[in-house]
């Protein structure tokens, strides 16, 4: 069923509404992983240790020795990056602007160029800035010292909401327009992060072939297939709480898929993905086509 429907999913993409109205059997991404070793990420270790159960793992932190500890390289997780009170304000200022469908029962406010991954087209389209109520998180990142110049040139408000089966199946983002720091700010609800070694290598895929023209400049470099090879077979389980922030760089952003379980998502979650530019598209070939992006990434305007 490659058509648009009504729910907003289209191709392998599902919901439970779709399911149910045209009779779509799809397997258990959740029971699938569970075939898998479980390994769960302790925010204050920084550091993966057996189990399924994230709240669990970070519940027995104290008991936690780190030489069993798998170390995770690439990721960042950074509790209490917006208050209580920000939280609540910025769902109030999300809710005012226009939610639109989105696949796997997800509904979404897009702010960003016009992209065609396929054909790696880029047009400004009708791109004109972010909303001014969310200006200050971006502002914030520069507190971060990983995030530090980091320019936003897509902002994606994402709902999950559990009575639609709200998912996002594995996947890696893309490699020729989003650049290395994946940035997702929770805004409201708990979930996780379920993380699993990239081994299908298919040509095109993601445009991960693109990684090699700037892999010198990341952050955090590649793992060799030696040190890859301790991951293969496991599933990892990365919390992400409410109010947080989370940043995939390096491995963990181009050597696994990252996915949310629908099972994961047991209360209405609200987050904020922000993407980057590559860098041919800052200060490479294709700087030229990246600038005026970057001019319209500048602007945040008010809400009429």
């Amino acid at each position: 069923m490659n058509t648009i429907r009504p729910c907003g999913c289209k191709g392998v993409r599902t919901c439970l509404s779709c399911e149910k109205d045209f009779q779509i059997a799809k397997p258990s991404l959740q029971e699938q992983f569970q075939q898998l070793e479980p390994w769960s990420y302790c925010v204050q270790c920084e550091r993966l240790y057996s189990g399924w159960d994230t709240t669990a793992v970070q519940a027995d932190h104290q008991q936690h020795d780190k030489a069993k500890g798998l170390l995770m390289p690439g990721v960042l997780v950074q509790e209490q990056f917006l208050s209580k009170d920000e939280g609540s304000q910025l769902m109030t200022e999300l809710d005012a602007l226009r939610w639109d469908i989105s696949q796997s029962g997800r509904r979404k406010q897009n702010f960003g160029p016009k992209t065609n991954f396929k054909k790696r087209k880029l047009q400004v389209g009708t791109f004109a800035g972010f909303p001014k109520s969310t200006e200050y998180v971006q502002r914030r990142f520069d507190e971060v010292p990983l995030l530090r110049n980091f320019q936003t040139i897509e902002q994606c408000s994402l709902e999950y909401e559990p009575s639609k089966g709200a998912s996002i199946d594995p996947h890696v983002d893309d490699c020729w327009i989003w650049g290395e720091r994946v940035v997702t700010v929770n805004c409201l609800g708990d979930a996780v992060l379920t993380l699993t070694v990239y081994e299908e290598q298919q040509a095109g895929k993601y445009n991960l072939d693109l990684v090699a023209a700037y892999e010198n400049e990341l952050l955090e470099p590649l793992l060799p297939e030696e040190r890859l090879s301790a991951y293969k077979g496991k599933v990892l389980r990365i919390p992400m709480p409410n109010l947080s922030l989370i940043v995939l760089y390096g491995p963990a952003r181009y050597q696994f898929e990252h996915s949310v379980l629908r099972e994961d998502v047991v209360e209405r979650r609200v987050c904020i993905a922000y993407r980057e530019f590559t860098p041919m598209y800052i200060a490479g070939a294709d700087q030229e086509k990246g600038d005026p992006v970057r001019e319209k990434s500048q602007i945040f305007w008010q809400i009429n």
